[in-house]
């Protein structure tokens, strides 16, 4: 417990001294002197020059030995793979993304092998090597991080850990996309510092991840933040769930595409930048599509600030982040829906972190284990 006190209080203020790490731990100067001695024999950390006197000699400057270990986040969403390798502090030394348009169980795996491989040959040499990967999926995880249900996708592999596990012998960490990316936010984006936060991901279609008093709230079975199947008109189109009317049907980036023209699969891409091209030229066409989608998301998120009154709701999409008028139409549409106290004290924010916020929450979780485990 000592030992990890002293490498939290390093990886938070490095660099620091022995003196310092003794003051605010509170732990007497021997005991900090030996757990530090222990941690630099197991390379988490090193000295460099003395820092300032404060009377007496100069202190040495302990350092968190980031590049001790590296770790893999894998994004792999409907239509596309994203992934980063990064260091022990979770800055990014290799990403990659591809686009796929309807892929099998076996291309996904293919795929996300060859991506793998290509980050580990390509990987730093490093004391602990690569210390474990991190994958993110939009669909239900269980308790066991097996993958129960992906309703917007054409792949599905229940036992994805497993297979990565037995095919890299290094631990495995499967989340919910959205999941990954609230905890993404959490740990390296713009609200590291609120302890309350929402993030949602607007896709093929929608989904939360949310932290509530600094813990990513996932439910007694971790399938918590399914609002997007939240009912907005129960008169409305069946969704693929069973359910009529869901927020998605109206607020995904699916229906936004549809709404814009008749897309082809292979195409998506194309029409998300055609929209985001005509806007900026101000079209009305595009504008008018952009404007209706802002109020599809503002129903839901008022719905959704009424329930949780969070201190920030991150929005996670490409076209939210490339065109101002989908967030200035929901912040308006909002304002109007819910008490004034609640709009005042909630940020509605795009994502600081774009599309990497999923692989480095998945990252944040590779890191956090490994480092708990080895100072055991």
């Amino acid at each position: 417990m000592n030992q990890k006190l002293i490498l939290n209080e390093i990886l938070k203020n490095s660099p620091i001294s022995r003196a310092t790490l003794s003051e605010v731990t509170g732990l007497n100067k021997s005991t900090v002197s030996s757990q530090v001695n222990e941690l630099i024999e197991k390379k988490f950390i090193f000295e460099i020059g003395t820092g300032q006197s404060r009377g007496g000699r100069r202190p040495v400057m302990l350092v968190f030995n980031k590049n001790a270990g590296y770790s893999i986040g894998i994004d792999i969403g409907v239509d596309y793979i994203n992934g980063v390798m990064t260091d022990l502090e979770g800055n990014i030394i290799l990403e990659d993304s591809s686009d796929f348009s309807s892929s099998s169980s076996s291309e996904v795996k293919e795929i996300l092998f060859e991506l793998i491989r290509d980050f580990i040959s390509r990987m730093p040499s490093c004391p602990y090597g690569l210390v474990g990967i991190g994958i993110c999926i939009p669909g239900l995880i269980n308790c066991k991080q097996e993958i129960i249900s992906m309703p917007n996708s054409d792949w599905y592999i229940k036992d994805l850990k497993y297979l990565i596990e037995n095919e890299f012998h290094v631990p495995v960490f499967i989340e919910n996309e959205a999941n990954a990316g609230a905890y993404g936010e959490k740990v390296f984006g713009t609200t590291k510092n609120y302890e309350n936060i929402i993030y949602i991901s607007i896709n093929i279609g929608i989904g939360l991840g949310i932290i509530l008093n600094n813990e990513l709230y996932k439910g007694v079975n971790g399938f918590s933040g399914e609002m997007g199947h939240m009912t907005i008109d129960f008169n409305g189109p069946k969704c693929s769930c069973g359910n009529r009317g869901c927020w998605e049907l109206y607020a995904s980036e699916k229906a936004l595409l549809t709404s814009f023209s008749s897309v082809e699969e292979n195409e998506k891409n194309l029409v998300r930048k055609e929209i985001i091209e005509r806007a900026n030229k101000n079209d009305v066409d595009a504008l008018n599509v952009l404007q209706n989608f802002g109020f599809y998301i503002s129903i839901g998120i008022t719905n959704i600030l009424n329930t949780f009154d969070t201190q920030a709701i991150i929005l996670r999409n490409n076209i939210i982040e490339s065109h101002p008028i989908v967030l200035n139409t929901i912040k308006n549409e909002v304002a109007s829906r819910v008490h004034s106290h609640l709009e005042n004290t909630c940020e509605l924010l795009p994502s600081s972190l774009g599309k990497n916020a999923p692989a480095l929450g998945a990252v944040s979780i590779v890191i956090n284990h490994f480092l708990n485990v080895q100072n055991e």
